[in-house]
C-alpha cells in the first residue's frame, strides 16, 4: 500500500472562487499521468484488477493519475515510514474527495453483477437478466436524464426529449425543448448562471425547502457530477426571453473551464442540451459495453412512460410508448414471453393489468407476481428500483383490502400481509414534493407517506377488480399447501400406546399386528361411552376401543386451516386411528384400529354427527370409504314397548306409528321412549352388545356420485342446490333400519335431511304465528298454567321444559323468554311477555340482561288480545311421547311475524324479516275485508325516532339523528335500528380521535340515546359539508329480499313483500273465524240442550212423570233414553251443567257403562228438586238461545273486526304506558347541567342526620307547626283518588278528574306516586276525602323482611324538570314498625292531618303545572330509619306525628344505618302466606284503619282474610290480562319509597334489600 507520503493531489483543480479553472503552477500531474501505461501491458486487464482490488481504506489509484508500474508487490516488502502528524491529517477539497470517495456521491465504481430489468434491442422488448454494469457510471448518466425530466415540471409547454447514445465515440446526449437556462450573469456569484449551474457545486434551484417541488433533484450535485466524471462535458442553451444561445465546455473532470460562447437566438428557440464523454478509466471500463446500454435503453423507456405529453427519441428514433399505461405492458408482455419459453413453446396467457390513475400525480398499476414481490417504481421521475416509502403506501392499500375477502375463503393456513403481497406486481409513477432518498443514488424513497402531498387512496372499483384477479387464488393455493405441510406433521402412527389421551379407552390390540380386527366407537358424549363401555363386558376389551366426541365434529370442508389444527377432535381422530395426512390407504393395515363404529343418539343431532364424521372422512381421506365396512353405525331403539315378558324395539318414529295402527290392543301396551343413549341402562348396554349383529348396521362403500351428496349436504357453495334438495322431503321420509348396509346416497336422503329440516323449523318461524318452535313453547306453557301473575324466568323455564318436551339447553329456552319479555327499542313491537325487572336495554342490544333467577315474567296483555281463547280448541295440538304439546301453530288475530320480525339461519335457508307497524297491518286487513288494495307499508319499530325511507326494491335506509346545537357542539339522539349504543360510543369515540374533535359526553338512559359531542369550528364545517348523519355514520341499511317463513302447509317460501304475507294470511284467518263461529255455536247448542234437558229432568221428577228413587240404574238409564234425553259423556265435560261442584264419578262403574252418560242428571243435587231450581235451569237456558242467536247472526268478518277493534284499544294502553317509561330526549342532558350532589356532600348529610334527628325531640310541636304554616300558603287541590296502576299489586293515588286510559302530561311525570305494593291479585280502590294542602306523590311498598324501610331518593333531574321543591318529611320514618294494633279510626273519611308525615299530592291539574312550591327550601330529604323489633309479621303503617326536611339518601346510607331502638310494644300476631304477601292482616283489616288515620286511603291486599265490607269500596272491574302491566317499568321516573318483597327480590331470601339511586 502507497503511504500518504507517496501521495501527491497534482490535479488541475480551480479554486472555487476564481472565475476560471487555471491549474496550480506547482502541480504536474501530466507527465506522471503519461507514465502509468507503460507498465500497463505486464497486468492483463489492468484497469478491471485494480477495480477488483480497491480498498476503500487505501488510498485510490484510480482518483489521480500516480498510477507507478511499481505498485503492489515491491511496496509490499518496503518498510513503513513514520508519518508527521500534518501528513496523518490532510484536507481536501470538495471537488478532490468527490473523485476520491466516489461510493458518497454516485455510487460503486466497481462492476456490480445483478438482475434487473434491461431493453433488449433485438426482440424490442423488456427482459429481466444478470447484467454487468457499474452504480456509478449510471448514476452520472441518470443524474442528467433526471434533469430534462424536471423541466417538464418547470415548463409544461416543452414536449420534447432527446437521447443519444453513441458508444463509438463514448458520448451521452440529452436534448429537452423546455425552458431555456437564463443567459445573464449571476448577482452575488458574479458568473453565468448556466456556468453557475454545471461548473459549480452545491449550485442548486432546490434549497428552498418551503417551496414545495416534484422535481427530483435536491442536493445541488445532480449534473455537475456528471461533469466531474467525464473528460469533456458541454452545455448548450437557448434562452428565448433573452435572445441568446449559450454553449460552454468543461475538460479533464471538470478542472478546466472553456470559455462561454454567446450568440443570438435568431429563432426565439428554447432547448437544453448536455453532452459528455464520461471518463470510463474512472469506472474500469474500456468502453460501454452492452448491458450498459441495454440498462441505459431501458431508462429512456422509463422516461417515455412516466413523463406524460412528452414525445421521447433515443438515437434519432421516436419511442412508441406514450403513457405509464402502455409502458406497463411491456413488463407483461415480457413475462408472458419469458413463460412460453420456459413452457417448451406453448402460448401463456397474458397478465391482467389493472390500471388506475389517482389524480394528476399518481399512476398505479396492479398485476399478479410469480410468488415473490416484485415493483417497479419512481418518484418524480427517478426509478427507485429498491422501493420505498411510496410503493409501501400502495402495497398496504391492496393487502389490507385483499386480506379480508381471503380470510373469508381462506382453508388454508393462516395469510398475512406479507404472504398476499409476494404474490403482487406492482407499478407506481408518482410526483412528490420534496422528496428524500436514502442517498445520493435515490434508489430508495424515505419520505414519509404523510409528507406526499396528496394522499392516493385507491378506489373500490380497482379493489373489486384486484379481487377479482387470480391474485385470490395464488393466496389461497400457497396457503393450501403451506396447511398440507402443517398438517403432514400431525400425522399418527401405527404406535401400540397413546398418551395423553385421558378419554380414550384403548382396544388392547390397537396398534399391534391385530389392529385391523380392532373397532373404535365413536360416542356422542361421556354418558354414550359409559353405556358402550358397560356393553363391552360382553364382547371383551381386547379388541374394541371407545372415545367421546364432545359435541359434533367440526364440518371440515368449509373450516379454515387454524380450526382444524386446533381443532382437538379432529387431532385426536388422527392420532388415535394413525391416519396420515394425503395418504391414499388401501387397506387398514397401517392403521391402528380397523374400523369405526359410530354410536350417537337416535335423534337429528345424532344423524347429524354421523354425517360430519362421513364428510371428514370423504374430504381428507376418500379412500377408507372405499374400504368395505370400515365405517358402521350402532343403532339402539328409540321406542320400546313391553306387555308383561313381551318386548319390541322401534329403530324409527314411524316404524312405531305403523306399529299402533296396526295392533288393536295397542293401548295396553307400555311405552319408553329412548331419545338419548343416557336413557338406557347397562343392562340394555349388554343386551344390545350380545346382539352386535341386529345393531350393527355398515355403511356400504362410497361411489362418485355419492360423494357429490355429501358435498352437497355439507359445502356452503352449495346451499342453493340444497335448497332445491330440502323441497323434495316428503312427509313421512324416515330410514328403514331393517337392512344390512346403508347406502351413502339413503342415509342423506332419507335421515340427514331430516336433520337440515328439523334444523330449518328450529329456526325459520311460521307465517302463520310468527314463532319458532322454542318461542311457540314458551306462549304454550305460559297459556296452559293460565298465568295471572308474575313468575320467575328460571322457574318458567323448568315448567316449559316438563311440559312441553323441550330436547335442548335450558340457556337457550331461557334467551328464548328473554327476547320475548324485551321491548326495548329496535327489540320487539309487541312483547308477548312482561318485562318485570331487567330484560336487556338498548344500550347493549339486550345483552344486559339479568340472570334467569333475578328476573320475573307473566303474559303481556297483548299476548290473548292477538291469540284469542276462543281459537284455542281449533288448533292442531301436536304429540311427543304420548304427551300432548303445544299446537302446531297458533292463529293470531293479525300476521304477528310482520309486528314482531324475525331472524334465524337454518340449513340452506336463513331469514330476515323487519318490523311493521300493528296499525299499519290492522288497516290493511280491513283494506282486504272491503276488497280493495292494499297500501304498501315501511319498516317501522315501536320508540324509533330516526327516519326509514326507501331507496331502491326491497332496499331502505334507516337513518339516525343528529342536530347542531351551536358551533361546536353536536347532539346525537337517535341512532339507526340495530346500531346499539356502547357499540356505537367505541366508533364515535375513535372517530373523534382519528378527526382531532374534543370529548364525547352521554347523557342516555335506557329509552333514549343522547350524545354530545363537542367539535372545533373546522370540524363542524368539514362535518356539515359532508353531512352530519354521513359524518358520524348514523345510516344502516336493511333488506326485505330475504323474508322466508313456513307457509301454512309447512313448507319454506319466499315472500316478496309484508303485503304478500298479509294475503296470504287473510282467507286462513278467515276461514279460523267460521270454524270458531261453528265451534261456538255447537258449544252454546249443547249447554242449551245440557239446561233444557236437567229442566225437564226435575220437572218429571216433581210431577211424578218419572221415578228413579228404587230402581236399578240402567232401567234408569234406558227409560231416560226412551225419553229421548240427549246422554253426555262426562269425559268430554268435566263439570255438570249448572252446578259448580265437580262430578265425581263413580269408580265402581265400568268405563264402558252407558250410564254414565246421563251422569249430568243423575248426579244432581236434591236440593235441584225445587220450583226456584226449574226457573232458574229455565233463565239460563233462554240466555244461551239469546247468546246462541245473536252469534249466528254474526259474520265472521264482524268477529274479526270486533277482535281488531279490542286489539288496537290494548295497543294503544300498551303503547302509552310503554311511552310512560320514557323520558322525554335531552331532558337527561338538562338536568345534567345542574350541580350534583357528590358522594362526600351526601355523607355530610348522612352524618348530620345520624347527630341529630334520631330522638324524641323531633316529635316536638315546634316543627308540626313549621310544616302546618308552610301547607297553609299551598293552594287547594282537588280530591285524590286511589286507582290501579302498574300491576295488581300496586295502588295509585291519582286525580279524581284524571282519565284513567291516558297517560299522564309530561309536567306530571315528575310527580311522586304513593303505592302500597301487594302480591295479592285484588285491587281496592279508596277514595279519601279532599286534601288541604299541596303534598307530592310517593310510592310506598312494603318489605316483609325485617330490616329497614328505605326511601328512594328523588333524582335531581326531576326535580329540574319541574322546578318544585320535596315536602318536608319526617325524619325519622315515615313507615312505623308498631307491635301494638293501633286504635281503629271513625269510618268517616277525614281530611289530612297538617302535622301527618305521609302527604299525598295529586298531580298538578292541566294548566297549573307550573306553580311553584313553597319558598322553604326542602332539598335535605333524610331516608326513614327503622322502628320495631325486626319482626316481618308485624308491619303495618302507621303516620308519624311530624315533618321534617327530607335529606337526599347518600349510598352510604345503605351500609351505615342502624335501626332505632324500638318502643317496648305487645307483639300481634298476623297471619303470613308462603307466598310472601307484603301486607298481611290478621281477622280484620287493621292497616286500612292506619292508613285512614292518616288521611290518605290506601288499599291494602291480603291472600289470607277478605276486608270489611264497610273499611273497603269493592274492587273495580278487573281490567284484563294486566292492561296497565307495562307502567311498572315505568316505576324508575315515580320517584318513591319502594319497600320491596324479599320474594320479588330474592325468591325469598331473608334480609334487607334496598334500591339503589336513580
Amino acid at each position: 500500500m502507497s503511504s500518504s507520503e507517496d501521495e501527491n493531489f497534482n490535479l488541475d483543480v480551480s479554486d472555487s472562487d476564481s472565475d476560471g479553472y487555471a491549474p496550480a503552477p506547482k502541480k504536474k500531474a501530466v507527465p506522471k499521468a503519461k507514465a502509468a501505461p507503460k507498465k500497463a501491458p505486464a497486468k492483463p486487464k489492468a484497469t478491471k484488477k485494480v477495480l477488483a482490488e480497491k480498498d476503500d481504506n487505501a488510498s485510490d489509484p484510480e482518483d489521480d493519475d500516480e498510477i507507478a508500474s511499481e505498485a503492489g508487490p515491491s511496496r509490499e516488502q518496503e518498510p513503513r515510514k513514520k508519518k508527521t502528524a500534518t501528513e496523518t491529517y490532510t484536507k481536501l477539497t470538495q471537488l478532490e474527495h468527490i473523485l476520491k470517495r466516489p461510493d458518497s456521491y454516485i455510487g460503486s465504481v466497481e462492476i456490480h453483477q445483478q438482475a434487473m430489468w434491461v431493453w433488449d434491442s433485438e426482440n424490442n422488448r423488456m427482459v429481466n437478466r444478470e447484467i454487468k454494469y457499474v452504480p456509478g457510471f449510471f448514476k452520472i448518466i441518470d443524474e442528467i436524464l433526471v434533469n430534462a425530466a424536471d423541466n417538464k415540471i418547470n415548463d409544461p409547454n416543452m414536449d420534447s426529449l432527446k437521447i443519444t447514445i453513441d458508444v463509438e465515440n463514448n458520448t451521452i446526449s440529452v436534448y429537452n425543448n423546455g425552458r431555456g437556462i437564463p443567459i445573464e450573469i449571476h448577482q452575488k456569484e458574479k458568473i453565468y448562471v448556466p456556468e453557475l449551474i454545471f461548473g459549480h457545486l452545491l449550485s442548486s434551484s432546490n434549497y428552498d425547502d418551503d417551496e414545495k417541488k416534484l422535481t427530483g433533484g435536491r442536493n445541488g450535485y445532480g449534473a455537475k457530477l456528471a461533469n466531474i466524471y467525464s473528460t469533456e462535458f458541454t452545455v448548450e442553451t437557448a434562452d428565448k426571453e433573452g435572445g441568446q444561445k449559450y454553449v460552454q465546455t468543461w475538460s479533464d473532470n471538470m478542472s478546466k473551464c472553456g470559455k462561454a460562447k454567446i450568440t443570438k437566438n435568431g429563432k426565439k428557440e428554447e432547448y437544453t442540451k448536455v453532452t459528455f464523454k464520461p471518463d470510463l478509466k474512472r469506472f474500469g471500463m474500456d468502453s460501454i459495453d452492452e448491458d450498459t446500454v441495454s440498462l441505459l435503453k431501458k431508462r429512456v423507456y422509463d422516461l417515455a412512460g412516466t413523463v406524460k405529453d412528452v414525445k421521447v427519441f433515443l438515437n434519432n428514433e421516436r419511442l412508441k410508448i406514450k403513457t405509464f399505461k402502455q409502458y406497463v405492458e411491456l413488463y407483461l408482455n415480457s413475462a408472458a414471453e419469458q413463460a412460453a419459453i420456459e413452457s417448451g413453446g406453448a402460448a401463456q396467457p397474458k397478465q391482467t393489468m389493472i390500471y388506475e390513475q389517482i389524480g394528476t400525480r399518481w399512476e398505479v398499476a396492479f398485476a399478479v407476481s410469480d410468488g415473490t414481490f416484485q415493483h417497479v417504481s419512481f418518484a418524480n421521475h427517478i426509478a427507485t428500483i429498491k422501493g420505498g416509502s411510496h410503493v409501501t403506501l400502495i402495497a398496504d392499500q391492496i393487502a389490507k383490502n385483499l386480506i379480508t375477502n381471503i380470510q373469508k375463503k381462506n382453508k388454508g393456513a393462516a395469510v398475512k400481509p406479507a404472504q398476499i403481497k409476494s404474490h403482487m406486481w406492482i407499478f407506481v409513477n408518482a410526483l412528490i414534493e420534496n422528496p428524500t432518498f436514502d442517498s445520493q443514488t435515490k434508489e430508495t424513497l424515505t419520505l414519509q407517506a404523510a409528507k406526499f402531498g396528496t394522499k392516493p387512496v385507491l378506489s373500490e372499483d380497482f379493489h373489486k377488480k384486484v379481487q377479482k384477479s387470480s391474485i385470490v387464488d395464488e393466496v389461497l393455493n400457497w396457503a393450501k399447501n403451506r396447511a398440507e405441510k402443517e398438517l403432514k406433521k400431525t400425522d399418527g402412527n401405527r404406535r401400540n400406546r397413546l398418551k395423553g389421551l385421558p378419554k380414550l379407552s384403548d382396544a388392547n390390540n390397537a396398534g399391534s399386528r391385530k389392529s385391523a380386527d380392532c373397532t373404535l366407537i365413536l360416542t356422542e358424549g361421556d354418558s354414550a361411552k359409559s353405556l358402550a363401555v358397560a356393553g363391552l363386558s360382553v364382547v371383551g376389551r381386547d379388541n374394541y376401543g371407545v372415545f367421546p366426541l364432545r359435541g359434533k365434529l367440526l364440518n371440515v370442508r368449509d373450516a379454515k386451516h387454524d380450526q382444524i389444527m386446533k381443532n382437538e377432535e379432529i387431532q385426536n381422530i388422527k392420532k388415535i386411528l394413525g391416519l396420515q395426512h394425503n395418504r391414499d390407504y388401501k387397506d387398514v393395515s397401517d392403521l391402528r384400529y380397523g374400523q369405526i363404529m359410530i354410536m350417537t343418539d337416535q335423534d337429528h343431532d345424532g344423524s347429524h354427527i354421523k354425517g360430519l364424521i362421513l364428510n371428514y372422512l370423504d374430504h381428507f381421506y376418500p379412500s377408507l370409504l372405499k374400504i368395505p365396512k370400515f365405517v358402521v353405525e350402532f343403532v339402539t331403539p328409540i321406542v320400546r314397548v313391553t306387555k308383561g315378558n313381551q318386548k319390541i324395539n322401534f329403530f324409527t318414529i314411524p316404524e312405531y306409528e305403523q306399529w299402533l295402527e296396526s295392533v288393536p290392543d295397542a293401548h295396553r301396551w307400555k311405552t319408553k321412549y329412548y331419545k338419548g343413549l343416557g336413557t338406557s341402562q347397562d343392562s340394555d348396554a349388554r343386551d344390545y352388545f350380545s346382539q352386535m349383529n341386529k345393531h350393527m348396521i355398515a355403511f356400504s362403500t362410497v361411489k362418485e356420485e355419492e360423494r357429490d351428496l355429501i358435498e352437497l349436504a355439507f359445502s356452503k357453495k352449495k346451499a342453493d342446490e340444497r335448497k332445491e334438495w330440502l323441497r323434495q322431503l316428503k312427509p313421512g321420509t324416515f330410514l328403514d333400519h331393517n337392512t344390512r348396509e346403508i347406502t351413502i346416497k339413503d342415509f342423506i336422503n332419507h335421515e340427514l335431511i331430516l336433520f337440515s329440516q328439523a334444523d330449518n323449523i328450529r329456526s325459520i318461524p311460521a307465517v302463520a304465528d310468527g314463532l319458532k318452535p322454542g318461542q311457540r313453547k314458551v306462549i304454550w306453557g305460559c297459556f296452559k298454567r293460565k298465568l295471572k301473575s308474575e313468575i320467575k324466568v328460571a322457574q318458567l323455564v323448568g315448567y316449559i321444559s316438563e311440559k312441553s318436551q323441550y330436547h335442548h339447553g335450558e340457556q337457550s329456552l331461557m334467551m328464548t323468554i328473554v327476547n320475548l319479555a324485551q321491548d326495548y327499542v329496535g327489540s320487539n313491537n309487541v312483547n308477548l311477555l312482561m318485562p318485570n325487572g331487567q330484560f336487556g336495554t338498548r344500550d347493549q342490544g339486550g345483552k344486559d340482561h339479568a340472570s334467569a333467577r333475578y328476573i320475573f315474567t307473566e303474559p303481556s296483555p297483548m299476548a290473548r288480545a292477538l291469540f284469542h281463547p276462543a281459537d284455542d280448541p281449533l288448533l292442531n295440538t301436536l304429540q311427543e311421547d304420548n304427551v300432548v304439546i303445544e299446537p302446531e301453530w297458533y292463529m293470531p288475530i293479525i300476521p304477528l311475524v310482520l309486528v314482531n320480525g324475525a331472524d334465524g339461519i337454518g340449513t340452506g335457508w336463513s331469514t330476515n324479516v323487519p318490523c311493521y307497524n300493528p296499525t299499519d297491518i290492522v288497516d290493511n286487513i280491513r283494506r282486504l275485508m272491503k276488497g280493495e288494495e292494499q297500501v304498501p307499508m315501511l319498516p317501522w319499530w315501536r320508540g324509533f325516532k330516526g327516519i326509514i325511507k326507501k331507496t331502491g326494491e326491497f332496499k331502505y335506509d334507516v337513518t339516525g339523528i343528529a342536530r347542531k346545537v351551536d358551533d361546536t357542539t353536536v347532539d346525537i339522539i337517535e341512532l339507526p335500528i340495530h346500531k346499539w349504543t356502547s357499540n356505537y360510543k367505541v366508533d364515535l369515540e375513535a372517530m373523534m380521535g382519528e378527526k382531532g374533535d374534543g370529548p364525547v359526553r352521554e347523557y342516555h338512559d335506557n329509552m333514549n340515546v343522547h350524545y354530545s359531542v363537542v367539535m372545533t369550528e373546522e370540524g363542524m364545517k368539514k362535518a356539515e359539508e359532508q353531512g352530519l348523519l354521513e359524518y358520524f355514520k348514523l345510516t344502516t341499511k336493511i333488506n326485505t329480499s330475504n323474508m322466508i317463513c313456513f307457509d301454512f302447509e309447512g313448507k319454506i317460501k319466499k315472500y316478496s313483500s309484508p303485503e304478500e304475507i298479509i294475503e296470504e294470511f287473510f282467507p286462513v284467518r278467515l276461514a279460523y273465524y267460521q270454524k270458531r263461529k261453528d265451534f261456538l255455536v255447537e258449544e252454546l247448542q249443547s249447554d242449551f240442550e245440557k239446561l233444557t234437558n236437567q229442566a225437564r229432568f226435575i220437572l218429571m221428577i216433581v210431577e211424578k212423570k218419572l221415578v228413579i228413587s228404587a230402581r236399578k240404574k240402567v232401567e234408569v238409564v234406558a227409560e231416560l233414553r226412551k225419553l229421548q234425553f240427549r246422554p253426555y259423556p262426562t269425559v268430554k265435560k268435566a263439570k255438570v251443567a249448572g252446578e259448580n261442584e265437580d262430578v265425581v264419578e263413580d269408580e265402581e262403574e265400568e268405563e264402558e257403562q252407558d250410564g254414565t252418560d246421563y251422569d249430568y242428571l243423575l248426579n244432581m243435587k236434591i236440593s235441584s228438586l225445587t220450583k226456584e231450581k226449574i226457573e232458574k235451569l229455565r233463565k239460563q237456558a233462554q240466555e244461551k238461545e239469546k247468546e246462541l242467536l245473536t252469534l249466528l247472526e254474526l259474520t265472521p268478518i264482524q268477529i274479526w273486526n270486533t277482535d281488531l277493534d279490542h286489539f288496537l284499544m290494548e295497543w294503544e294502553n300498551s303503547y302509552k304506558a310503554w311511552e310512560d317509561k320514557v323520558i322525554a330526549p335531552g331532558q337527561v342532558a338538562k338536568k345534567g347541567k345542574r350541580k350534583q350532589p357528590t358522594l362526600a356532600a351526601m355523607m355530610r348529610q348522612k352524618a348530620k342526620k345520624e347527630n341529630g334527628s334520631d330522638n324524641d325531640d323531633d316529635f316536638k310541636p315546634k316543627a308540626a307547626a313549621k310544616a302546618k304554616k308552610t301547607a297553609a300558603e299551598k293552594p287547594a287541590k282537588k280530591p285524590t283518588a286511589v286507582v290501579p296502576t302498574a300491576s295488581s299489586s300496586k295502588i295509585e293515588i291519582k286525580d279524581e278528574d284524571m282519565d284513567d286510559d291516558k297517560p299522564a302530561p309530561a309536567p306530571r311525570r315528575a310527580a311522586k306516586k304513593l303505592v302500597v305494593k301487594d302480591e295479592s291479585d285484588d285491587d281496592f280502590d279508596i277514595k279519601p276525602a279532599p286534601a288541604r294542602k299541596k303534598v307530592t306523590k310517593k310510592t310506598l311498598s312494603i318489605d316483609d323482611s325485617d330490616d329497614d324501610i328505605e326511601e328512594k331518593p328523588k333524582p335531581r333531574r326531576a326535580a329540574a324538570a319541574k322546578k318544585a321543591k320535596a315536602s318536608p318529611i319526617d325524619s325519622d320514618s315515615d313507615i312505623e314498625m308498631v307491635d301494638d294494633k293501633p286504635k281503629a279510626p271513625p269510618k268517616k273519611a277525614t281530611p289530612l292531618d297538617d302535622d301527618s308525615d305521609i302527604e299525598v299530592v295529586a298531580a298538578a291539574a292541566k294548566g297549573k303545572g307550573k306553580e311553584k312550591a313553597p319558598s322553604k327550601p326542602a332539598s335535605k330529604r333524610k331516608s326513614p330509619v327503622d322502628e320495631g323489633d325486626g319482626s316481618d309479621d308485624d308491619l303495618y303503617l302507621k303516620p308519624a306525628k311530624k315533618q321534617k326536611a327530607i335529606a337526599q339518601s347518600s349510598v352510604a346510607d345503605f351500609f351505615d344505618k342502624v335501626p332505632a331502638e324500638p318502643a317496648p310494644k305487645k307483639p300481634v300476631q298476623t297471619a303470613r302466606k308462603p307466598s310472601g304477601t307484603r301486607v298481611t292482616s290478621g281477622s280484620k283489616a287493621k292497616p286500612a284503619a292506619t292508613a285512614r288515620k292518616a288521611a290518605a286511603k290506601k288499599a291494602l291486599e291480603s291472600d289470607d282474610d277478605d276486608l270489611d265490607d264497610d273499611a273497603v269500596p269493592p274492587p273495580p272491574p278487573p281490567a284484563p290480562k294486566r292492561s296497565d302491566a307495562p307502567r311498572r317499568a315505568a316505576a324508575a321516573k315515580a320517584k318513591y319509597i319502594e319497600i320491596l318483597s324479599s320474594d320479588e327480590d330474592e325468591g325469598g331470601k331473608d334480609g334487607s334489600e334496598f334500591e339503589d339511586f336513580d
